[in-house]
């Protein structure tokens, strides 16, 4: 298999934007106000999806707030001509300022609403959806925020990844936004199609009007001769409240993330300073972009079925925030938008000072080669995947809380598509666990009834953390473990152990990375499995990988292909070749990861198979851990949960697929694989326990 074909392993940027937003109406039906009519809060109360839509009073038929009721994920905002807003990516949550005190703002990236959108083959784009709510249960949208493209807007630009904020000092607030195609006069270079660059607009109103920049905030950053640009998305400026100045944060897979200074002005914002890095990227452009990725979707409601490819590096859709004496960076890593596949997830770090640098609770910084981390929120096992692009904001009792979108895994696409993939908007508390934030305690993403915000002044959320208990090894399984300490391998069997090139040294197992692979329809490499235990059980490897911490070798190509990209070394949970989880130490481009994934058997013409996600940073040895519980998932499907460690004692908790089509028989197996690299993977063990109660 070549180079080219095992893109598809990459940790994906698939940028493409679709979110879902469901709510109910409170017990008493909520109010909806004008942003200029707000004095004093609607009653909260709670919602279930669907619901009807609320009526809309005026500031004289409002009554005083009421003790916050409850939520269900996810979010729905009505649309007062019918329907609501099912999809809203990228979300941005801001509270109003002086007059609009009582109202919180929501923004999304350009997308259709819902599936009366796109079910006629004809997709309608709102240009950033804005949407309203007085208790940040009930949602109304209220309109599009930029209408007309900016003059220096390509004729086919979308206008993506929304960042909203309020001058103190100006008295205004602040909408910057990508554009994802600028003019041959901005870029300097004619028909790009992704020569994507920021922009601001201005409104003394949440709402708007807004007035758009002249010129962009952030240009086309050149990557390489023609039409080779970074990635220059997903904006976010630091404090929802800010004076005449603050950070900007923006980049994505291509070319990392960097922090600048910026001054706000009556009219926009202007960048001061050089920028500087602060979480890496590949120095290698994708063969396919978020921008071509949202064309081929699009075309595809009006002709054959489109094509998912997977590929990038690290970390997008940026959100930093301060918390007691640090800054907090949340990024989202691997690919937005693979349907019932999606693996996004959001990951932290934090740092003294606001342009970096930013390390992860074990002390990796988000530069690093082996790049840092914390997993915030991931996957548990309900119905939602893919959750990520956060904005994390205060509630008015102080509670943190975290507004994200995810993916319904039973509904991932929107109607009239077959890989148009979208995304609800979710909201759920977040808790600090020793200085560190976590999503519900890291319960993450909700499905249930939850404690709703305290929306206004004068409110208490109920809600109150409980935290997710660890997984804890039970008994050995001796007859499922093995320390390697023998002559020869015991009780082990090889799929395609003829092309293997490994032995037994000094109490490890040496497994040399093959030029082979474990993906979709190419499957060539080698797999050592024995089987697993029945029931719950915990297994785990220790492996020491040669992959050097980071970078390419001297004599890479241009080109990037050779650059150890997608050598990976771990462990499986192996049913078949077609259905199997794994969890690896792998090398993606310049950076060096872990990747949890997970492939099924068969799926729709135009969907896809195989799926991942990400955990700690690996070490020069790395102790990786799967977690399986019979049953545990929200379809009754059995749930995986990742691990790892850099040290054997500090674990990070990934993390969780299902999965139901492993067969009557699955195996515990090794891996090493994705060369042709003069590479080996050392393993000290496998160890497989029952899981305690």
């Amino acid at each position: 298999m070549t180079r080219i074909s095992r893109l598809a392993h990459a940790v994906a940027p698939l940028v493409l934007t679709s979110l879902l937003v469901s709510f109910a109406p409170p017990a008493s039906t909520a109010p909806t106000l004008t942003a200029a009519q707000v004095s004093a809060p609607a009653e909260p109360g709670s919602y279930q999806n669907p619901l009807a839509s609320a009526p809309t009073l005026t500031a004289a038929q409002v009554s005083a707030p009421a003790e916050p009721g409850s939520y269900q994920n996810p979010l729905a905002p009505t649309i007062a001509s019918g329907g609501s807003v099912d999809n809203c990516a990228d979300p941005v949550v801001l509270r109003g300022q002086g007059r609009d005190r009582g109202t919180w703002f929501m923004y999304c990236t350009t997308d259709p609403l819902n599936d009366s959108e796109t079910a006629d083959g004809s997709p309608v784009f709102h240009p950033i959806p804005m949407l309203r709510s007085t208790d940040l249960v009930s949602w109304e949208y209220v309109g599009d925020a930029l209408p007309q493209k900016p003059s220096w807007a390509a004729p086919e630009a979308a206008m993506w990844a929304p960042d909203l904020v309020y001058s103190k000092t100006k008295k205004r607030y602040y909408l910057t936004f990508v554009v994802t195609d600028t003019t041959t006069e901005v870029s300097g270079e004619a028909g790009c199609g992704g020569d994507s660059a920021l922009g601001v607009a201005v409104s003394r109103n949440p709402t708007g009007p807004w007035k758009v920049s002249e010129k962009p905030l952030v240009d086309p950053r050149r990557a390489g001769p023609g039409c080779d640009f970074y990635w220059t998305y997903d904006p976010d400026v630091l404090g929802d409240s800010v004076g005449s100045r603050s950070v900007l944060y923006y980049g994505s897979y291509y070319g990392g993330v960097f922090a600048q200074a910026v001054t706000l002005t009556g009219n926009g914002m202007v960048t001061t300073g050089p920028e500087r890095s602060i979480a890496a990227g590949t120095d290698e452009k994708p063969k396919l972009d978020p921008v071509q990725q949202q064309r081929a979707a699009a075309a595809q409601l009006r002709g054959p079925a489109g094509r998912q490819i997977v590929i990038g590096n690290r970390y997008e859709g940026s959100n930093v925030v301060r918390y007691g004496d640090w800054y907090y960076y949340f990024g989202s890593a691997t690919n937005c938008c693979n349907g019932p596949l999606t693996g996004y997830s959001v990951l932290a770090a934090r740092s003294a000072s606001p342009m970096g640098p930013f390390l992860d609770r074990e002390g990796n910084s988000l530069l690093a080669g082996r790049v840092g981390g914390t997993p915030a929120l991931s996957m548990n096992g309900n119905r939602w995947v893919g959750t990520g692009h956060n904005s994390t904001f205060q509630d008015a009792a102080g509670q943190w809380w975290m507004a994200y979108h995810a993916v319904d895994r039973f509904q991932p696409y929107f109607a009239g598509t077959t890989s148009f993939t979208k995304r609800p908007a979710l909201l759920d508390p977040v808790d600090w666990e020793g200085g560190w934030p976590m999503v519900r305690a890291g319960r993450w993403a909700s499905d249930e009834p939850m404690p709703a915000p305290a929306a206004q002044d004068g409110q208490v959320s109920t809600y109150t953390p409980d935290p997710v208990p660890p997984h804890v090894p039970g008994a050995l399984l001796a007859q499922y473990s093995d320390e390697f300490d023998a002559q020869e391998l015991a009780g082990w069997q090889w799929v395609r152990g003829d092309a293997a090139s490994a032995r037994l040294e000094s109490g490890r197992f040496a497994f040399d990375v093959q030029d082979a692979d474990l993906y979709v329809d190419s499957n060539t490499a080698s797999v050592l499995t024995r089987p697993a235990p029945p029931g719950d059980y915990v297994v785990e490897t220790k492996v020491a990988f040669d992959v050097p911490p980071e970078g390419c070798p001297p004599e890479a190509g241009a080109d990037g292909l050779d650059c150890y990209n997608f050598v990976q070394a771990g462990l499986v949970v192996y049913g078949s070749d077609d259905a199997f989880l794994k969890l690896t130490h792998a090398s993606l481009w310049e950076t060096r990861q872990t990747e949890f994934a997970k492939e099924v058997p068969s799926a729709p013409a135009g969907q896809p198979r195989y799926g991942n996600t990400v955990v700690g940073a690996p070490g020069d040895e790395t102790w990786l851990r799967i977690v399986r519980e019979a049953g545990a998932g929200s379809d009754g499907a059995d749930r995986f949960t990742a691990y790892t460690s850099q040290d054997g004692v500090r674990w990070v908790r990934g993390g969780a697929w299902t999965h139901s089509e492993l067969g009557p028989d699955p195996q515990i197996g090794l891996v090493s694989m994705g060369g042709p690299e003069d590479l080996t993977a050392r393993f000290d063990y496998v160890r497989t326990w029952s899981l305690a109660d």
